[in-house]
């Protein structure tokens, strides 16, 4: 996979309708690439993830929260304004010192869209959706995070009826800081797996 996480891969029928669609309201002038560029990455890096980054600051500052988090994602969520679009279901994964969780979906690209937004490309990328479940040590260290092997890894499979975001650990030196200030250290590859929240 590499660290810039870039793939040769044969685009799917999906997206190459998606890409003569693209072309041809740039060609007509009707779309502006750069202005369909901006809109894209608001909401995968973003909009989105913002989302995902309150719902983990709350549960950081508010155990009562955590609780209703973790026994029912769904409504805990939606407290905070978040639905699921298309009536899935929705599971929070605590990441421990023991335990370290991570998300792929092997068969598509099943994403919590409410809380994460646009699933990054290379959540979508056939390596990572194989890689995840085969060697998610491997992959996990191509992403910069090496854990201890004392931590279990638990890779969760989405599908259309079950998305999962992994509530990660709160970083050591924050007990100061404000759900505001904690909620911009929440990253969207935390909250996949990939990565744990560092400390600004």
């Amino acid at each position: 996979m590499g660290a810039d996480h870039t793939h040769q891969a044969v685009p799917s029928d999906m997206t190459l309708r998606v890409k003569a669609l693209e072309s041809l309201l740039v060609e007509k002038g009707l779309v502006d690439p750069a202005a369909l560029d901006a809109l894209v990455d608001t909401y995968e890096n973003k909009v989105g993830p913002r989302n995902g980054a309150k719902v983990v600051a709350r549960a950081w500052v508010d155990p009562e929260y955590k609780a209703r988090l973790l026994a029912d994602a769904p409504a805990a969520i939606a407290e905070l304004g978040y639905r699921p679009e298309q009536g899935e279901q929705m599971m929070v994964l605590e990441n421990t010192p023991e335990v370290h969780n991570m998300v792929v979906c092997t068969l598509c690209s099943c994403y919590p869209w409410p809380v994460l937004g646009l699933p990054p490309v290379w959540y979508k990328s056939a390596p990572y959706r194989s890689r995840a479940v085969i060697d998610p040590r491997g992959v996990l260290k191509e992403f910069g995070l090496t854990l201890p092997d004392e931590v279990e890894v638990r890779v969760w499979d989405s599908t259309a009826e079950m998305r999962y975001i992994v509530l990660p650990e709160r970083p050591e030196g924050t007990g100061g800081m404000s759900e505001e200030e904690l909620q911009t250290l929440v990253s969207r590859d935390s909250m996949v797996g990939v990565a744990k929240v560092d400390r600004a």
